[in-house]
């Protein structure tokens, strides 16, 4: 099963049409750490993540991990062991908090993008998460809760993410 991403606004999975955003200048297939730009390509996907403390773990297969306080995805390019990379997070290293005050990461898949034979400064911390307006993301994609809710029953541990 793949997750279609056909534009800026369109996310598609089998019959179900949901309507999405992504980075605020679009998608590349040069991405690059700060662009603001949604990586083109074909990529698996990750584990859930979940805030515990605002919302009761979802329906789905793949395996879910609460959100800690402590964790967050390196996006440092001066540490390239742990860039692109969940970590403990500390004052060492730039990193994205996954505990936000917003509600943005309440839900959030990681994509597999620049994940393997990680390259700093190609780009990190691109996640499927939450939004509530739809405004641009930093290049991530982001539905509303009762989308991704529905995303999560129909998507499996294998299924990939085209984004156009």
């Amino acid at each position: 099963m793949t997750i279609l991403v056909k534009n800026k606004h369109t996310l598609q999975v089998d019959d179900f049409v949901f309507k999405c955003c992504i980075g605020k200048y679009g998608s590349t297939i040069n991405k690059k750490e700060g662009d603001k730009k949604t990586p083109k390509g074909i990529f698996e996907i990750e584990n859930l993540y979940f805030r515990k403390d605002r919302i009761k773990k979802p329906i789905t297969s793949l395996k879910c991990i609460e959100i800690k306080k402590k964790m967050g995805w390196c996006d440092d390019i001066n540490f390239p062991k742990k860039y692109n990379k969940l970590i403990k997070a500390n004052d060492n290293l730039r990193h994205e908090k996954l505990t936000r005050k917003d509600n943005k990461y309440n839900l959030l898949i990681p994509i597999k993008y620049n994940f393997k034979k990680t390259i700093p400064g190609r780009g990190s911390c691109i996640f499927i998460h939450l939004t509530k307006n739809y405004k641009p993301t930093a290049g991530c994609i982001a539905l509303k809760e009762k989308d991704f809710l529905i995303l999560l029953k129909i998507i499996r541990k294998n299924s990939k993410i085209k984004i156009f």
